[in-house]
């Protein structure tokens, strides 16, 4: 094999083995590529865990209610919404900060997907973190989207055992 066979080899491999893009950027990094999701607020982009930064979003196993009673796995729709959303589409993480995995605002195509899910009344903003997603959350308030159409109990004091 000649030295420029073999380096074009050597380039190909390196190309294909290449999982999303991980770079550092104005001192911020930036990580990229197809997601799956793991629950309403939370992704994984090759094997990385990604918290979506700003929001709560209910847990998988938590249920709301309907304003007529009806009970529905919010947790799972949430969950679901977030997954169709995506699809198979890349997205691109901005890191804010690690909980034990990247914090991060996430977007596809330029959309924010975590405002997304809070517009679409599926998760609340996380004031203790962050009010940036506030409009978004009054907005599906007043439109009565998603959670706002009933009983819910808010994430985070549903992991500290409250039910409805």
């Amino acid at each position: 094999m000649t030295g420029r066979l073999w380096a074009a080899a050597v380039l190909a491999v390196l190309a294909l083995s290449a999982g999303p893009a991980q770079a550092q950027s104005g001192g911020s990094e930036t990580i990229e590529g197809p997601a799956s999701v793991t629950d309403g607020d939370s992704i994984e982009i090759d094997g990385r865990r990604i918290r979506l930064y700003g929001i709560d979003a209910p847990e998988f196993e938590q249920s709301c209610r309907t304003a007529a009673g009806r009970v529905w796995r919010c947790g799972q729709e949430a969950a679901a919404a977030l997954a169709g959303k995506i699809g198979s589409a890349p997205v691109t993480c901005q890191v804010r900060g690690n909980d034990g995995r990247a914090v991060a605002v996430c977007r596809q195509g330029g959309a924010d997907l975590n405002a997304w899910l809070v517009q679409q009344g599926l998760a609340l903003a996380y004031r203790y973190f962050s009010t940036d997603y506030l409009p978004e959350e009054e907005n599906a308030r007043r439109a009565r989207r998603g959670l706002w159409q009933g009983a819910f109990v808010k994430p985070w004091n549903w992991r500290r055992g409250k039910r409805l």
